[in-house]
């Protein structure tokens, strides 16, 4: 347990020792890897997207069980069973909820009646803006560096945008996995930094080893964004099933993304009708077409391939551009320590102000 702490806006808004976010992987961040990221001190958040309502309250207890740290879970806003989920959240406990879209004004209420934390990530300050007038308590911006889904405006221009514009706690994410990461998002005005492909990359992740090494042995060449998974700019490891995507056509794609959704279906127990819907939904508001939204379905069991059963070579690996710095696999507890104690060696590195 590191000693070094440093007091932001978010350690005092979600009570936790350090300013670090670990995000809600899909497939990835079950909870052993939130638990140990709690006992460490920084914050947890309970992937629930792939889980369905009895298994995410199943995943809540069992994290309970082995930390009283704060810990989050991270909801779908356009989920069919958004609601659902909600509830039972609120019913155990959780300290925090973060969304990858951004939560209706109505959800965010409801949450914030019943005392949970609402904290949405975001990837352009409008939308940083319209969340906290709905009442978002924090906000977590994520700049093009980030893995899985991205945009394209990098961290160091997205951050100090949304800074200036809000007046909540920012959290930033997309390319930080040290402690001189942490000191420069302090100095713009971040209340702490996110990430995920650092947290992938400990011994207290699920992720085989196997795919663990794929992410260490790759280079920052090696980490790329696609669109042939889902139809949308995807961050992600570069593979050979990547190279196949790209260069197969739209009806070799859709026949994939569609025996791949019957696959999700089983899997979720979700009905094609409730899928149909979910699709409704994702495509509300966004320039989507119906091939990008039957696309979409090929995301979860891609990344279950790779992150659950260990195969690259039929997978994807949703990855920040960091990957090609990490060389290591530190427990949660070392990682936080030592991005805390680095942290405290830069700052008294710093010229003192004249």
């Amino acid at each position: 347990m590191s000693g070094v702490t440093i007091a932001t806006p978010l350690t005092e808004l979600v009570g936790v020792r350090h300013p670090i976010v670990q995000t809600g992987m899909g497939w990835v961040a079950g909870p052993r890897l939130v638990s140990a990221t709690a006992n460490a001190g920084a914050l947890g958040i309970l992937a629930s997207a792939t889980m369905t309502p009895d298994q995410l309250r199943a995943a809540v207890r069992e994290v309970r069980s082995r930390t009283d740290a704060p810990f989050g879970v991270n909801l779908r806003a356009d989920a069919g069973d958004a609601a659902e989920r909600v509830r039972i959240i609120v019913e155990e406990g959780v300290r925090v909820a973060s969304f990858a879209l951004a939560p209706s004004r109505e959800l965010i209420a409801r949450l914030k009646e019943a005392g949970v934390i609402v904290i949405p990530s975001i990837g352009a300050r409008r939308h940083a803006e319209k969340v906290a007038a709905w009442g978002a308590d924090a906000v977590v911006v994520q700049g093009s560096e980030g893995g899985g889904h991205t945009g394209n405006v990098a961290t160091t221009v997205l951050l100090p945008q949304v800074v200036d514009a809000v007046d909540i706690p920012v959290v930033a994410a997309g390319g930080f996995f040290e402690g001189r990461g942490l000191v420069a998002a302090l100095a713009y005005g971040a209340a702490g930094v996110a990430m995920g492909t650092r947290f992938l990359l400990t011994s207290d992740s699920t992720v085989p080893r196997a795919v663990q090494d794929r992410y260490l042995q790759a280079s920052v060449q090696d980490v790329t964004v696609t669109t042939k998974v889902d139809g949308l700019p995807h961050r992600m490891l570069r593979s050979e099933l990547v190279d196949t995507l790209e260069r197969s056509g739209r009806a070799v794609a859709l026949l994939r993304a569609v025996r791949h959704a019957a696959s999700f279906r089983k899997l979720s127990g979700l009905s094609w009708t409730r899928m149909a819907r979910d699709g409704l939904a994702m495509k509300h508001g966004k320039d989507l077409t119906w091939s990008q939204v039957l696309l979409a379905a090929n995301t979860p069991m891609l990344l279950r391939a790779s992150m659950v059963d260990g195969r690259t070579d039929l997978g994807v690996m949703a990855s920040g551009q960091v990957a090609g710095l990490i060389e290591d696999l530190p427990s949660c507890a070392e990682l936080v320590e030592g991005i805390m104690a680095d942290a405290h060696t830069v700052l008294g590195r710093l010229p003192r102000a004249l």
